[in-house]
């Protein structure tokens, strides 16, 4: 079992040994400089990316463990907090206890985000950009606690001998009607105070599958231009809709890591190769709607966990190291800021890279390959990160994320996810919930 990096001669050894190309920098210092969005500053290159703790109220409100998170990731001093999966209509759940924001519980959320900010100025001396991340469940919509897909067209690879009923297919004109509650609660979190909307169309959910909608028929499906309307229309209307220092963007799945005609931004002759022939034309695209950020995965957490977030131990055998995973997402973004250098990339995945990863990420930083770097289940064990990687130059050993999946298995076991191994409070769960004791 390969494990999480908590030396510089580790990572050197196994990439010699794997003959993987990830440059890697001792000298991380640019991770603390400030980067310019919109009119904005955020004040670090430092960013906690969108963890879904599943703990909000039944009315989508966030609930005592919401805001335990926030109020430790606020401390960590992450220049950006990318605030987690916040559906759009209620179909749109992932489960009864996903955030849900409407006109009836803005307050709630504009509380929130006054707190982050608020609590960061005054462990850090400065307040953090928080975006918040919209969504649409799609195929893995669960708001009443039973599955309830809502699905853009059936997929081999995922359903294989047991489709979907077909009357989980949704419409164009209900594609429409999704197109405008991105737009609707994309003003709700500019009133809320958050300082951007995240469109979100990744890790296969609905607008993410609409990517790889080769097959449908009508305006969704297709050509790329009808495979990507859902997102590029809904970002148009929210950019037309908010201010004109609003942060529109996407945390995008550039790569989804099966085949074609069922994965996007995969090699078309059948191989598992990434072709970033058509991100390169949605971000382009995006870009000139007026998108300067772009936060990108590759992935699904429900079907190749291995892909978006390599781990140390996982639900299967893993068919690559996870480090070659790991240069997979990094020089893929790379790839994508050579093709389309007027962005800002946040590059994610790195949680494996364990103590090298402020090492790392700089050195492709500096190399101009992406801007920030986006830290995941890194955040969930170790909240104070940016902190420590701003103030000291380095992560702790003792703190950091050993990527053994822990926090996944009690998610998927119906519980609120956290860090088993290093908080207290998630290790207690885990013993009740799947351990039963």
């Amino acid at each position: 079992m390969a494990n999480v990096y908590f030396s510089k001669e580790d990572l050197f050894k196994d990439k010699e040994e794997l003959n993987v190309n990830i440059p890697y920098s001792e000298d991380a210092s640019i991770l603390k400089t400030p980067l310019k969005i919109k009119g904005k500053t955020i004040p670090n290159r430092l960013a906690c990316q969108p963890m879904e703790g599943c703990d909000g109220t039944a009315d989508g409100r966030p609930g005592e463990l919401t805001l335990r998170r926030y109020d430790r990731f606020a401390k960590g001093g992450a220049g950006l907090v990318w605030y987690e999966a916040t559906a759009v209509m209620k179909e749109a759940r992932a489960n009864p206890r996903q955030l849900w924001l409407t006109t009836d519980n803005i307050s709630s959320f504009e509380k929130q985000v006054y707190d982050i900010k608020n609590t960061c100025m005054k462990e850090n001396g400065y307040e953090p950009i928080v975006i918040m991340q919209a969504t649409h469940s799609g195929r893995y919509s669960k708001p009443d606690g039973v599955p309830a897909p809502i699905i853009a067209y059936n997929n081999a690879v995922l359903e294989k001998d047991n489709p979907i009923d077909k009357s989980r297919i949704v419409t164009d004109e209900y594609l429409d009607s999704v197109k405008e509650a991105l737009i609707n609660s994309s003003v709700l979190a500019e009133k809320a105070g958050f300082d951007g909307v995240d469109i979100k169309c990744c890790h296969r959910y609905l607008n993410s599958e609409l990517l790889s909608a080769y097959e449908r028929e009508g305006r969704y499906g297709g050509s790329i231009e009808n495979r990507t309307r859902l997102l590029r229309e809904a970002v148009q209307g929210a950019i037309q809709s908010t201010g004109n220092d609003f942060i529109v963007t996407s945390r995008l799945n550039v790569y989804d890591g099966y085949v074609y005609p069922w994965g996007f931004g995969v090699d078309k002759s059948g191989s598992l190769d990434f072709d970033a022939t058509e991100p390169i034309w949605l971000l382009n695209e995006l870009s000139k709607l007026g998108v300067e950020l772009i936060d990108i995965s590759m992935g699904n957490p429900y079907f190749n966990p291995h892909t978006n977030r390599p781990f140390a131990q996982g639900p299967y055998e893993a068919p690559e190291h996870p480090l070659k995973g790991v240069e997979r997402i990094l020089n893929g973004t790379k790839l994508l800021k050579e093709n389309v250098p007027q962005m800002k990339f946040i590059a994610s995945g790195v949680t494996f890279l364990g103590t090298c990863a402020p090492n790392v990420c700089a050195g492709y930083i500096n190399d101009n390959a992406f801007d920030m770097a986006g830290f995941g289940r890194t955040i969930f064990a170790y909240p104070d990160f940016a902190k420590d990687i701003v103030n000291n130059g380095c992560m702790e050993k003792s703190k950091c994320c050993i990527a053994c999946s822990k926090c996944t298995v009690l998610m998927r076991s119906g519980s609120t996810p956290g860090c088993v191994i290093k908080d207290k409070l998630y290790t207690d769960l885990f013993r009740q919930v799947v351990l039963n004791k």
